[in-house]
């Protein structure tokens, strides 16, 4: 089954990296920040688009009080997001530094807005309330220095977990119920397309985020099937990968064999390359190397 791929961004990109909804956007900041601004138009939208970095998109940046934000939703662990994250902001300084002209050459410090990461996690695999990400913990080499480190502060919002924070940010409560009836209904046995068509009438009919379900149902529901098919692909690339691992007793099996099935998936159409190179933790330029190394055909648009 080829994924839909009408629809690139996510959706919590749609609820919460929306110029048309700057109240969820202010919202989710007062709560994970304890402040209590209200002016949405002090907001400046600062997403990285795939339109002028063609090889990474990030979910949300947003500038606020001289402070650049960074909120990356994931249903699943990555213990890359730290090096994802100082990736991301060295493209959003480049842009902050374009955009006023300043010199970084010259004898004079630029002044630069302070960075804020927060990884948004909503996944079914058990983790921890708040978990702190390092850089560090990468590092071939042990450094303890603090010298060279970024840090993504994980915050897991499945609710029982950090209420506080949902019951402060109603579209993040509201947003997260809506994937906890969507999972309800797969675990009942509904196929992807059903569940997610039945869990977004349920939200309408009770009140949870029904405005904008009702404006967007089209869009969120495919968004939301797209988003379930892509994780799918995912979870059969990793259970392959476990058994090439199995099989060869190396983790350069494990490695090769996940990394072929993802060609293979580009290749054939099952797949988006953002996707595969985002579950190797690789460029888009990068990924296509690899691809054309292994034989593989470029996908002529992605």
């Amino acid at each position: 089954m080829k994924l839909n791929k009408k629809y690139k961004d996510r959706l919590f990109c749609l609820l919460f990296g929306n110029e048309e909804y700057k109240e969820n956007i202010l919202s989710l900041y007062n709560a994970l920040c304890n402040t209590a601004h209200t002016d949405v138009n002090d907001i400046k939208l600062y997403t990285i688009d795939t339109v002028i970095y063609i090889e990474m998109k990030n979910d949300v940046s947003i500038l606020l009080d001289s402070y650049l934000h960074l909120w990356e939703q994931q249903s699943s662990y990555n213990p890359n997001m730290p090096l994802r994250g100082l990736m991301y902001f060295s493209k959003m300084y480049d842009r902050y530094i374009v955009e006023h002209s300043y010199n970084i050459y010259g004898s004079t410090m630029v002044k630069l807005p302070t960075p804020r990461y927060t990884v948004l996690y909503n996944g079914t695999s058990k983790q921890p309330a708040f978990m702190k990400l390092k850089l560090s913990d990468a590092f071939i080499h042990e450094d303890t220095s603090g010298d060279f480190e970024w840090t993504a502060n994980m915050v897991n919002i499945n609710h029982g977990m950090n209420d506080e924070l949902l019951n402060n940010c109603r579209p993040l409560q509201e947003y997260m119920l809506l994937i906890e009836e969507i999972r309800k209904n797969r675990s009942n046995g509904m196929e992807v397309e059903q569940a997610v068509d039945k869990a977004v009438t349920y939200c309408i009919n009770n009140n949870i985020l029904s405005e904008f379900l009702t404006k967007h149902r089209a869009e969120v529901i495919d968004v939301c099937i797209t988003e379930y098919d892509e994780q799918a692909f995912v979870n059969g690339i990793r259970e392959e990968g476990r058994q090439e691992g199995r099989k060869e007793g190396r983790q350069e099996g494990r490695e090769e064999g996940r990394a072929l099935t993802l060609y293979s998936l580009v290749n054939s159409g099952n797949l988006t390359p953002d996707i595969a190179a985002k579950e190797l933790g690789i460029s888009i330029h990068e990924f296509e190397i690899a691809m054309k190394e292994a034989g593989m055909n470029w996908p002529v648009s992605k």
